[in-house]
């Protein structure tokens, strides 16, 4: 195999990241400035703070990665980036920045799905066998992707509403938790027990999309009637019973594809894959599908990261996906536009 060097940049939302990667699997560098602490006083990201900061970052990002990895621009065999979906703001910065580098050192310029990335992330831990499965799980994206063969990308199922972890950061406002909340209320949840039966919306075998908007509202409104007759409620149990009652929705949608679509590998990627709680239900669950393999996105590499788009982007370098000048930010990219 020849030694592929990928150069990634990843400005989807708040996290300022450029990565070295070999041959798709190799993590040679990866830088990651984040924001967290300029958005937390405003309970969640500010597109504009969020662009602004992207571009401060993403010079000193380049040469960190570069000189961490101990490579030139003359040792690169392409460029990729993120181009959707997310902040359209934040993506021209990352976008800009890989097209001015790919154009000044006549290298290749790979687009990149920034959902795709966090299932490649999986990439970095071991090769992916197809026909695979992953559950995407983060602030902005619920979904389930069936993957037949390797790039090729089929979303069989997504949230109509809210998305797992957004309802985390809106919960964790009404518990008095910074932003992001999703770290804090699994540990709460750890703590607790499921004893407010919150609903379990859409759990039935009609299909594999996710609602979490009615248990968002559910839960503020049972804290916001308790404040109003001056009852108390633990934390813990109400932390644990949301988190129940998210887990056992992705958990249950999660084991009916994999009975409808049977695949070597199951993928849990995307930030709320760290969740703990998450993890060991499907570890759990999975037991009772020996063909399937669960693999579970290192911690380091559940949330934003250059490290999984170059490892995305090495995968379509090798399948002559290129772009040109013209390439653009998309917010709202599907991947059926990946396929074509």
């Amino acid at each position: 195999m020849d030694n592929n060097l990928i150069l990634s940049f990843e400005t989807s939302c708040d996290e300022t990241s450029v990565a070295v990667i070999k041959n798709g699997s190799e993590i040679l560098s990866n830088i990651v400035a984040t924001q967290i602490k300029s958005h937390q006083r405003f309970g969640g990201v500010v597109p504009e703070v969020a662009s602004r900061h992207h571009i401060e970052q993403i010079t000193g990002c380049v040469e960190d990665a570069l000189a961490r990895a101990s490579v030139t621009y003359d040792d690169l065999d392409a460029v990729a980036v993120t181009y959707g979906p997310g902040l359209v703001g934040a993506l021209l910065i990352g976008v800009t920045a890989a097209k001015t580098i790919a154009w000044a050192h006549g290298l290749p310029l790979v687009p990149v799905n920034h959902i795709a990335g966090h299932i490649y992330g999986a990439r970095l831990v071991k090769p992916i066998e197809f026909p695979a499965m992953a559950l995407v799980v983060s602030g902005g994206h619920t979904e389930l992707v069936y993957m037949p063969e390797e790039g090729k990308f089929e979303i069989i199922g997504e949230t109509r509403d809210d998305a797992a972890g957004e309802a985390y950061d809106k919960i964790g406002r009404v518990l008095s938790i910074n932003y992001p909340a999703g770290k804090e209320v699994d540990e709460l949840a750890h703590q607790g027990k499921d004893t407010f039966n919150f609903p379990r919306a859409m759990d039935d075998d009609s299909n594999f999309d996710f609602s979490f908007s009615g248990l968002k509202s559910a839960f503020i409104n049972t804290v916001h009637h308790a404040d109003q007759i001056h009852e108390s409620l633990s934390r813990e149990d109400l932390a644990a019973s949301f988190q129940q009652a998210v887990v056992d929705v992705l958990a249950d949608k999660t084991k009916r594809a994999l009975r409808e679509f049977p695949v070597n590998q199951l993928i849990l990627a995307g930030g709320v894959a760290a969740n703990r709680g998450l993890r060991e239900r499907l570890t759990d669950e999975l037991t009772a599908f020996k063909d399937t393999e669960l693999v579970l996105v290192p911690l380091s590499l559940c949330g934003d990261n250059a490290a999984m788009i170059g490892s995305a982007g090495e995968m379509l370098y090798r399948q002559g996906v290129r772009a040109d000048a013209t390439l653009n930010a998309d917010p709202s990219l599907e991947f059926d536009l990946m396929n074509k």
